[in-house]
């Protein structure tokens, strides 16, 4: 990746979570920690900035020292509304984003989504597992925000459909796809922790 690019991280954690009923997945522990501080460690060592997206419980989110942004609007209009707020709040050339709820996700993934999406002088990288794409595991230019605020003020959500508008090329993961465990339902942490996966 060229030196002159800089590179900022988001962390998803704005959804309403209603099947952890109602807590935020964020701040739910998985292994003795947070679930927001593995996605914290994973883009410490990829990029120069690191923003947090979360529509409640900001207060807990701001005791990980990092800013705390909330969608720009009240409707919780799901991830893309977060990548939006992220883009309008960094001035970096690429932002990373990643999801508050895949603890596996370390560094050396992002990296290569990042060098991916710059070795194809590409809009958008995404990750995929070798059967289907994780649409919120992405290395995005920040210079699609007015092509992002356009499609969500048309009423459009779909992460899947704007990437198709974009020039997106896959990061293949599909030696590891198991790295895109996320976690939903107290059920399924708990079974994750059971696994003891490293």
């Amino acid at each position: 990746m060229p030196n002159q690019t800089t590179v900022a991280g988001v962390i998803l954690a704005g959804g309403l979570a209603r099947r952890m009923n109602n807590q935020d997945k964020g701040l739910v522990h998985y292994k003795g920690h947070p679930l927001v501080s593995y996605a914290i460690a994973a883009l410490s060592d990829v990029t120069d900035q690191i923003i947090i997206n979360a529509n409640r419980n900001r207060e807990n989110y701001q005791a990980f020292g990092l800013p705390v942004v909330a969608d720009q609007t009240d409707n919780f209009d799901g991830p893309l509304a977060g990548v939006l707020t992220a883009m309008i709040y960094t001035d970096a050339d690429v932002l990373v984003v990643v999801p508050c709820d895949s603890p596996l996700i370390k560094a050396e993934h992002l990296q290569k989504l990042l060098a991916v999406r710059a070795e194809n002088s590409a809009d958008v990288a995404v990750a995929f597992d070798g059967v289907r794409l994780h649409p919120v595991v992405l290395a995005i230019k920040t210079s699609l925000k007015t092509s992002l605020e356009n499609y969500l003020a048309s009423g459009q959500r779909k992460v899947g459909y704007w990437l198709e508008q974009q020039k997106t090329v896959k990061a293949d993961f599909s030696n590891e796809p198991e790295i895109f465990i996320n976690i939903n339902t107290l059920t399924e942490l708990s079974a994750l922790e059971a696994n003891d996966t490293p």
